[in-house]
């Protein structure tokens, strides 16, 4: 008689089990795999977007006539508390709704360690996944654009949005790297732990606390950062009007083009997230649960 358990997995078997859909993972058709990746980019966007506008939230705003529209007056610990718990909305869609992540899927390295995957249909995954992320953020970075969503708040929104892109393009390269490592460690544990479930809430809260943590503490993820950069650099480059009020109000603003983009933050969040996910995350649970196998 086949035994029923109710209760969620055990590491080992979600060793297994991330083994298992790697490979579903790196065999999936090119077109369906830069589809759901997309769709992901879209995803974290919307997650990026919630994060920005709770963001804000913490900020005091300056009505056009001088006097003060509104003043949270919360504590940055809380502010970022709450920025990070709106983010969450963007992995939550990805895991229950179905997308393919770039920085989730450095998890298939265990399938790949077990001889499960090739190497070339591993970095098949990642490029294509990576490319569809990219398309995705930066199409809903453009929507959001033509909203002007940016506006409101008394300019709120967009002042976050401006602040956040510019510390991001104000990382040195090394920094960049070890925020990008710390970023994808907990984001792939998020994933990780998604693998015990046995229902959508216990998705859905495996992955509340660890994608609260990173952004919480700053970390730099690579796909949300293709919304969050790009979407502030088509406020500063194409509204005047709009930055005419609100420039004087951005520290360091000229940090932020295109350049300072993939040099300063693009390309070395992608180094660490890659680290982060692919060595600290799979490549020791790999070691742990599944080497002997292959042994």
């Amino acid at each position: 008689m086949t035994e029923v358990r109710i209760d969620s997995l055990l590491p080992a078997e979600m060793a297994t089990r991330a083994e298992y859909l790697g490979v579903r993972k790196a065999e999936m058709p090119a077109f369906t795999m830069l589809m759901l990746a997309i769709l992901a980019g879209a995803f974290i966007s919307l997650g990026a977007i919630f994060a920005t506008t709770v963001a804000a939230g913490g900020m005091s705003v300056t009505a056009a006539d001088g006097s003060m529209a509104f003043s949270t007056g919360l504590p940055y610990g809380v502010t970022r508390l709450l920025t990070g718990l709106a983010f969450c909305l963007g992995l939550i869609l990805v895991v229950v709704g179905g997308a393919e992540l770039f920085t989730g899927n450095n998890l298939i390295v265990m399938a790949w360690a077990s001889g499960k995957v090739t190497g070339r249909a591993l970095l098949r995954n990642w490029l294509i996944v990576y490319v569809g992320n990219f398309v995705g953020s930066l199409a809903t970075a453009a929507l959001m654009f033509f909203s002007r969503q940016y506006t409101f708040g008394s300019d709120a929104v967009g002042l976050a949005a401006l602040r956040i892109a510019v510390g991001k393009c104000d990382l040195d390269f090394l920094q960049a790297i070890a925020l990008g490592i710390l970023c994808n460690a907990l984001v792939c544990l998020a994933v990780w732990l998604t693998y015990s479930a046995r229902t959508t809430l216990d998705k859905i809260a495996a992955i509340v606390f660890p994608i609260t943590a990173f952004v919480a503490a700053g970390f730099e993820h690579s796909v949300a950062n293709m919304y969050f950069i790009p979407y502030a650099l088509l406020v500063k480059d194409f509204d005047p009007e709009y930055m005419a009020r609100v420039g004087e109000k951005v520290a360091n603003l000229d940090v932020l083009t295109w350049n300072a983009f993939f040099i300063n933050n693009l390309i070395p969040v992608t180094i660490g997230n890659i680290i982060g996910g692919a060595v600290l995350v799979a490549s020791v649970y790999w070691v742990v649960f599944l080497r002997a196998k292959k042994d």
